[in-house]
Parts: structure tokens; sequence; C-alpha cells
């Protein structure tokens, strides 16, 4: 129950830091800062109870590479889904909906999503399950800042999700067509899972 709870609100924060960020528009650099950080201090805030997922595209990464149960995934993705949804509602009761992009680019779009996701999901890997960087300190802040980065250099292409869980809570914010989430939660879920492959291609004594 605890690894639900705090997967919720790790989302949930995520979640509601995009919306009131990008809803008003003219954000500039400050909605990827944002994003990056409230991630990085949720993933410190976490990262000993859950595992600080905050993420369906991630939490299949781990369960690929061996960190995450079966029975647990559900649990993650559920926990996850739910703190977008809750966060979604929070940000429109806050700041009113949001205005979607009218057309994005679907070949663009899918290989934006599927780059930075499997960046994400390699670097979470790398330096929060890996038994050469047990211990570190600096996981929480490489993993925001590859959502920084990746919001900085493919947000106005795709959206910028990188993540199932905000791609629900984007339309449910009025920032995203639903007829477009097939091609966040294809692509997320893909470059997760190919994170993985790759991690266990390169650590293979590392199980």
């Amino acid at each position: 129950m605890n690894k639900f709870i705090v997967e919720f609100i790790g989302t949930f924060f995520l979640v509601l830091t995009i919306g009131l960020t990008v809803i008003p528009g003219n954000a500039g650099v400050i909605a990827p800062l944002a994003i990056g950080s409230v991630l990085m201090v949720m993933v410190y805030a976490g990262g000993h109870i859950s595992g600080a997922h905050y993420n369906p595209a991630v939490t299949l990464a781990v369960l690929i590479r061996g960190k995450c149960s079966i029975a647990e995934t559900p649990v993650y993705m559920i926990a996850q889904i739910a703190g977008a949804a809750a966060a979604a509602f929070t940000a429109q009761f806050l700041v009113g909906p949001g205005s979607a992009a009218a057309t994005i680019d679907v070949t663009k779009s899918l290989l934006s999503e599927f780059l930075f996701t499997f960046a994400l999901a390699y670097v979470v890997l790398n330096v929060a399950t890996a038994k050469g960087t047990s211990g570190n300190s600096f996981y929480g802040l490489a993993i925001g800042f590859i959502v920084m980065v990746g919001a900085f250099s493919v947000g106005g292409i795709s959206g910028g999700a990188f993540n199932p869980a905000v791609a629900i809570g984007a339309p449910l914010m009025g920032l995203m067509d639903w007829n477009n989430i097939w091609i966040h939660i294809s692509a997320d879920f893909t470059g997760g899972a190919f994170a993985a492959i790759v991690f266990n291609l390169l650590n293979a004594e590392d199980r």
C-alpha cells in the first residue's frame, strides 16, 4: 500500500506541475525547468519506498530489468494513472483547461517520444537499479534532468510526455487531442521496453 501511495503522490505532482506551467501558456523555459525539478525532488522523496517510477513505461522497464514483480506492476500503473487523473482535474480547477495543438506530425512525434522515453528509462535503470551505481546520491538529479532535456528538445514536436500517465493526464487537461494519445502510449511503452532490453544486454552480469 505504501508503494501505491508514493507512486500516486509523485505522479500527481509531476502532472500537476505540467498543467500549472503549460496551461497558462507562454511559459518559455519555466515549464521544462519546473517539470524536471519536480520529478527530481519526488524521485528523492519516494525512491526509498517505491523506487519512484511515476511512469508506467519506467515500471515496464524495471519489470523487464527484473527489479519489479509481475504482481506489483499493475498496482504501480494504476497508482500512476490515478495520480495523473487527479492532478489533471486539480489543474483544470486551478487554472482552467488548456488548448491542444491543432495538428502534430505522427512520424516525428512517434520518434521523439520513443527516443526520449528510451533515454529516460535507460537513465533510470543505470542510476537507480544498477550495482555499479548502488548508493549514489545523484540518481534523482539525473532522472529529472533527462526529462527536462527531453522537454526542451522535443516538447514542441510531440508535447514531451515520455510517460503514458502524462499522456492520459494531458487530454484531461485539454493539452492533447484524445485522437493522438495512441502515439504517446505506443512510443513510450516501446521506448521503456527497449531501454530495458539494452540495459540487460549491456549488464548481463547484473541480475
